[in-house]
């Protein structure tokens, strides 16, 4: 059987899982987040996207891991690296990064069974200003999300968190791509909005698992897919971020699964 369809789930269909599938959790996550550490150091002027994922692929081999992504729906690489008005699911590949370009990097990992799944954003050269008030929004949005998450709120309270917040920075918030459960599984409900009213959408309780994700774009919010039918971009070609971890529902809060071990989770450096 299928491991998500075990144990008990709510109402909503959502996976209610048990304290000691945390320590699981953490192992993948940990694993991701010490990938998007050792890659800092790669993104540089120059670079192409294609030998930052190579590099990706390598760490999840030597660390007797899997990706997730290889093989997913016919994907096959091993991150996903959105630059500048690409808002997620960018494809690795010749791509040659230029001074100020800001990219997003996606990576998930499966570790004995659990998936790890986060992803953050980094600069080439020297960040810009309207770049930097982008990405620093977006990182706070996140944190935003997060602060909502305890036992009792809804996933209502969650984007509504996160869009009033980006609202008042007179940036928008995607609606067409979302947060997702996960577990044992890389995708299963609840699908996480980025936006939304309070006290609506299901509850939380603990022992929930999901991605909170949030995109952010500097001009409108509508997206379109490229014909590769992966890369999604701002119809408005406006610059747009993207930071998420993955995370528990604990008894008083939300633990994360993805914390940079390094502190590197913001490209300043400055945020952990």
């Amino acid at each position: 059987m299928n491991e998500d369809l075990r144990g008990r789930h709510t109402k909503d269909g959502i996976r209610i899982y048990e304290k000691a599938d945390f320590d699981g959790m953490h192992a993948a996550g940990a694993l991701t987040a010490r990938i998007l550490d050792d890659i800092a150091g790669l993104v540089f002027v120059g670079q192409t996207t294609a030998a930052i994922d190579k590099a990706i692929t390598e760490m999840v081999e030597d660390a007797g891991a899997t990706s997730a992504t290889i093989g997913y729906k016919g994907y096959q690489h091993a991150s996903c690296i959105s630059v500048n008005h690409v808002v997620c699911h960018g494809i690795p590949g010749d791509k040659v990064l230029k001074d100020g370009d800001i990219l997003n990097i996606d990576v998930t990992t499966i570790v004995d069974g659990w998936f790890g799944d986060s992803s953050r954003m980094y600069v080439a050269g020297k960040l810009p200003r309207k770049a930097e008030r982008l990405i620093q929004v977006t990182h706070d949005a996140l944190m935003r999300g997060i602060d909502a998450v305890k036992p009792g709120n809804t996933f209502g309270d969650i984007g509504h968190a996160i869009q009033s917040f980006v609202e008042g920075q007179r940036m928008s918030v995607v609606r067409d791509f979302c947060g997702h459960g996960l577990g044992r599984v890389f995708h299963a409900p609840p699908n996480v909005l980025h936006y939304g009213r309070p006290g609506t959408g299901a509850v939380l309780e603990e022992g929930m698992f999901f991605t909170i994700e949030p995109m952010v774009n500097l001009g409108r919010p509508e997206t379109k897919t490229l014909s590769d039918d992966w890369t999604a971009v701002t119809r408005d070609k406006s610059l747009s971020a993207q930071f998420e971890h993955s995370i528990g529902v604990t008894e008083t809060g939300a633990e994360i699964f993805t914390l940079s071990p390094g502190g590197l989770f913001h490209p300043t450096y400055s945020n952990g």
